[in-house]
C-alpha cells in the first residue's frame, strides 16, 4: 500500500535555499569580471558591448562589438576560466571557455541574477559594456511592458 499523502511544499524553505544560491552566484561575479578584463587587457581590447533581447519565453545575446581605442576588433579565442554554481548545489564550478563564449556566460549570470525571467512573456532588451580602461560593467536593462486599457460603460 502507499502512503497518500500528497508532497508539501515549503515556500519558506525554497526562497532561503533560493536566496542562498543568489548570494553564492553573485559572490562570483567579481572574480569572473576580473578573469574577463584580464584576458580582454592581454588583447588590448579596451572595450566590448553586448548586446541581448529576449521575449515570449527565449531570450539570447544578439552581437558583440569589441574596440581597440577607436578602431573595430575581433575577439580572440584566448581562454578565461570563470566560475559558476547552480540552484541546489553548494559546488563551485570552474570551465575554461574562449573569450567570446566567457563574455557571454558571465553576461547571460548577470542578467539571471539581477532579472531572473528576463526573456519571459514581452521580455526585455538592453546591453552591457565592458570598459576594460575603467574596470567597470555598465548594464542597460529594459522591461518590455505590454498593458491593457479597458473603458466600460453602461448607459
Amino acid at each position: 500500500m502507499t502512503d497518500a499523502t500528497p508532497p508539501t511544499f515549503d515556500a519558506d524553505d525554497f526562497m532561503a535555499r533560493y536566496r542562498a544560491y543568489e548570494e553564492r552566484a553573485s559572490a562570483l561575479h567579481p572574480a569572473n569580471k576580473a578573469a574577463l578584463f584580464a584576458a580582454l587587457a592581454a588583447t588590448g581590447i579596451t572595450s566590448v558591448t553586448v548586446t541581448f533581447d529576449g521575449y515570449g519565453d527565449s531570450g539570447q545575446i544578439e552581437g558583440f562589438a569589441a574596440k581597440a581605442g577607436d578602431s573595430d576588433a575581433e575577439l580572440p579565442d584566448t581562454p578565461v576560466e570563470l566560475a559558476g554554481t547552480s540552484f541546489g548545489s553548494d559546488e563551485i564550478v570552474r570551465t575554461t571557455n574562449p573569450l567570446p563564449d566567457a563574455i557571454e556566460a558571465f553576461c547571460y549570470r548577470v542578467l539571471e541574477s539581477k532579472h531572473g525571467g528576463w526573456e519571459n512573456n514581452e521580455g526585455a532588451y538592453g546591453e552591457f559594456v565592458l570598459d576594460v580602461v575603467a574596470g567597470t560593467v555598465e548594464f542597460d536593462f529594459n522591461y518590455r511592458i505590454e498593458t491593457s486599457e479597458n473603458h466600460f460603460y453602461e448607459l
